[in-house]
């Protein structure tokens, strides 16, 4: 099976996972343009690059497309550049050329751009710095004023030029995807999200989706869908490409808690699980299943292991002895491992373990664990299966999720901006800590090197030798 992807950027999340999972299965034969060709926190990708690469690509059994790259160099570049409407549908047009030629099955997704609720620029443009609260305030309060009809005088606080350029690029975003609801129409995606990322309840964002939603109804369009998330959208989509009605149940830790809503999201976490099954194109069968999804859920509210006041650690007993395939999606804290269920895990036969994960978001931790798990059922099914491929997946996973994001990233961001000097006053720490996933997973790399690719304290690249 060749399948070839263009991935969102150049994060380990978004790049080096894709190959790691998918190396699983060794009839699975992957495509992807060179990781300098993709964008950074502050560069843009080459499009022009990408657009060549898919040009030069055999013919191939799917194509998954972040289509923010081909449009504007990035997810993050959408949000910033400055290029006109007509500028980017000229990309596109050219994109849509190109990737009709070399498969019938394309999956794609693109962005509803995002309103983050602070006063951060480092994804967004300079003056979110000083107007980033207040823009989504104003947004949130114009939306819901007109959902409400209340007549409430919205406050804003925001310079007319600021706001209008604000507005602008909302504009012609949006404009780029109706363009994509055209192509579906057409019949030229296989598969076509929206992605919402950091959602709220109401926003200009969220009436964008909405609208959305009305238009896929409107035309029936069952190919079409919305959803919340961003980074795991194309590991669904691989999912989706590479299914065979892999059936799944799901086991929620706290049955009680499934309603409750996850940090960063705005759907319940039953809702989360039930959408990343589907978008796998996988089928929830509570009697003859295929694989356990086993979710560790938060009982009262999500911890955040590094931005809240919330954390999390599982304090009862789990019994992990199934008989059958097992993958956990550990989602009691956003942003890394429950310490507490990680303990436990390291006493389990790992047999039936299909795989573990526990990054930033309950959509990304979800999404990777589903994908992770399709990969080695279906490898196993075809005699296609490569054990060292899965155990290096896990050790990354494990050593990024747990070692890094629940033990030491904390003291790294807590001492910025020297990010990459206090993660190497850390590494002898983190060294030690696989020596514990190596007895658990027995697999002992011969290297491991740590860097922060991005210079920040949110993503870790782990490479193994």
């Amino acid at each position: 099976m060749k399948i070839a992807v263009i991935p969102i950027d150049n994060r380990p999340i978004c790049y080096d996972l894709i190959s790691d999972i998918l190396f699983i299965d060794n009839n699975i034969e992957l495509f992807m343009p060179d990781i300098k060709d993709l964008g950074g926190l502050k560069t843009h990708c080459n499009v022009d690059n990408i657009l060549s690469f898919i040009e030069k690509l055999p013919i191939v059994d799917s194509l998954i497309v972040c289509l923010d790259t081909v449009a504007y160099g990035g997810l993050i570049s959408s949000r910033r550049i400055d290029d006109s409407f007509d500028e980017i549908k000229e990309r596109i047009e050219k994109f849509k050329k190109i990737a009709s030629k070399k498969t019938k099955k394309i999956l794609a997704f693109s962005s509803i751009m995002r309103i983050s609720n602070n006063n951060i620029n480092e994804e967004e443009k300079l003056y979110w710095s000083q107007y980033g609260k207040k823009i989504f305030s104003w947004s949130y309060e114009l939306h819901k004023k007109e959902v409400l009809k209340l007549k409430d005088e919205i406050k804003n606080e925001i310079p007319k030029e600021i706001l209008e350029d604000y507005l602008n690029t909302r504009k012609r975003n949006f404009k780029i995807n109706e363009i994509y609801l055209n192509w579906a129409k057409e019949g030229f995606f296989d598969t076509l999200i929206f992605s919402k990322d950091d959602c709220a309840e109401f926003g200009l964002n969220i009436k964008e989706a909405n609208f959305l939603a009305d238009e896929i109804k409107k035309h029936n369009l069952k190919n079409v869908k919305i959803k919340t998330g961003a980074d795991e959208i194309p590991l669904g989509l691989i999912s989706r490409a590479i299914n065979q009605d892999v059936k799944f149940n799901s086991i929620f830790i706290e049955e009680n808690s499934i309603d409750l809503i996850s940090k960063y999201e705005d759907i319940s976490i039953k809702n989360c699980v039930l959408g990343q099954i589907e978008l796998s194109k996988s089928i929830i069968d509570t009697k003859n299943y295929d694989i356990n999804l086993i979710i560790n859920n938060f009982k009262a509210e999500q911890g955040d292991l590094v931005l809240g006041s919330v954390i999390n650690t599982l304090n009862k007993k789990i019994d992990f002895n199934f008989d059958i395939p097992f993958a956990i999606a550990d989602v009691n804290n956003a942003n890394g491992s429950d310490k507490g269920l990680v303990e436990q895990l390291f006493n389990i036969n790992t047999n039936n373990f299909y795989g573990y994960c526990a990054y930033n978001t309950s959509a990304n931790t979800i999404g990777c664990t589903i994908l992770a798990a399709i990969v080695k059922f279906l490898a196993l099914r075809n005699n296609s299966y490569s054990d060292l491929a899965f155990k290096k997946l896990q050790f990354i996973r494990f050593m990024d999720d747990w070692v890094y994001q629940a033990i030491v990233r904390k003291f790294v961001r807590e001492n910025a901006p020297l990010f990459q000097e206090k993660l190497k006053e850390k590494i002898d720490e983190l060294n030690n800590y696989s020596k514990e996933i190596s007895k658990f997973l027995n697999y002992y790399p011969d290297e491991i090197d740590y860097s922060l690719p991005w210079d920040r304290s949110f993503e870790i690249r782990i490479k193994v030798k």
